[in-house]
């Protein structure tokens, strides 16, 4: 059995390994992939790393000059969903500090657009957490144009996937 963390899910690194070779084994060769079917798979796997309610939440993506923000909110005040949502988005901001990006490549796979450079750069990138009404939000600050783009390649993927649970902020740029 996979080490657990503090929340009592598998270890961060073993689950991830874990899912993408699992999901790996089970990808339809030649099989064409719709959005739906996308999404769905993406709904199915993001419940294995996010430990909040995936249809009670929204995750809003703001593309900035200097990067960008992402929040994620409970859609109804729901105390248990926003703690369960705080304590992912501020553990995520301290993997992805590390350049630690397995969480969302186990979710959207390892060639998510904009990931292996955020990996790569991660250095070079102020990550920043907060806590937002009803959620939380992590702030990504560079002045690498690269890293800006990657970052929001990395934003546009996440929306594209997660379909209705997902949103870029109007007047993103």
């Amino acid at each position: 059995m996979p080490p657990r963390s503090e929340t009592g899910r598998p270890g961060r690194r073993a689950a991830a390994a874990l899912l993408v070779g699992v999901a790996a084994l089970l990808v339809p060769v030649g099989c064409g992939d719709t959005a739906g079917s996308r999404q769905e798979e993406i709904a199915g796997k993001g419940a294995t790393v996010m430990p909040f309610d995936l249809d009670r939440t929204t995750h809003v993506f703001d593309k900035e000059s200097w990067g960008g923000i992402q929040t994620v909110t409970a859609d109804e005040p729901d105390a248990e969903q926003v703690a369960l949502v705080r304590a992912h988005i501020r553990e995520e901001t301290e993997a992805f500090r590390q350049g630690d990006f397995s969480d969302p490549a186990a979710i959207h796979g390892l060639q998510m657009p904009g990931i292996a450079e955020l990996q790569a750069g991660a250095g070079q990138i102020e990550i920043r957490y907060a806590d937002v009404p009803e959620g939380a939000r992590i702030g990504y600050r560079t002045d690498n144009s690269a890293l800006v783009r990657a970052l929001h390649l990395w934003f546009d993927a996440q929306v594209s996937d997660h379909g209705e649970h997902a949103r870029m902020m109007e007047g993103g740029s």
